[in-house]
Parts: structure tokens; C-alpha cells; sequence
């Protein structure tokens, strides 16, 4: 299990169940565990999801797609805990959805 800080220093953690989940339904992020660590410690922008969870959002220049971003839907149940729902690379990040934070 991994487990890293949200911007709101709230721990987040990604299982092996989940990663599992995450890889087969988007296999190019096989060999991209650290980007999607990065991606919650590190983002450019965070947006609210539909049902309260975030999405941190990060370009990377190079992934294994050419230059996208990378999107982490996540959760934080409380300040002490939190869990990784998935992932996903994407072109663009909506513009629909309210942004809470950005770099």
C-alpha cells in the first residue's frame, strides 16, 4: 500500500486492490504508480468531483500517451484518512467543474 499527502496534509492511500482496478481499465498507467503519488502530493489543480470527492490534476509533458494530464480522483474522509479512487490520463481537464485550488 501506498500512501502519500494530500495538499490538505490529509494521508491518502492507494491498495493494491484499487491499483489493481486502476491498471485494467487503464493500462497505460502500468508503470506510472509515482506520477499518480506526484499527482496528489504535487498538483497544478484540484476540482471538485459529484458526490465530494477531488480530482487532482497535473500536466506531465511525457507519459506514455505524448503530453496529457493526469487526473487522480480521490476522497478525503476525514483529516486523518483518505483513499485513491482512480486515475485516468485525459487532454484536457473540464472546464464544468469548479476548480478549489490551483498552483
Amino acid at each position: 500500500m501506498l500512501i502519500v499527502k494530500s495538499i490538505n496534509r490529509v494521508p491518502i492511500r492507494l491498495t493494491i486492490e484499487r491499483w489493481n482496478h486502476i491498471v485494467k481499465r487503464h493500462p497505460e498507467l502500468n508503470e506510472q504508480k509515482n506520477m499518480v503519488a506526484q499527482c496528489i502530493v504535487s498538483p497544478d489543480l484540484i476540482q471538485n468531483g459529484d458526490f465530494g470527492e477531488l480530482i487532482a490534476i497535473k500536466f506531465y509533458k511525457n507519459t506514455p500517451m505524448t503530453s496529457k494530464y493526469l487526473a487522480v480522483v480521490y476522497k478525503e474522509t476525514n483529516q486523518d484518512d483518505g483513499f485513491i479512487i482512480t486515475a485516468y490520463y485525459t487532454s484536457r481537464y473540464s472546464d464544468r467543474r469548479i476548480t478549489i485550488w490551483k498552483r
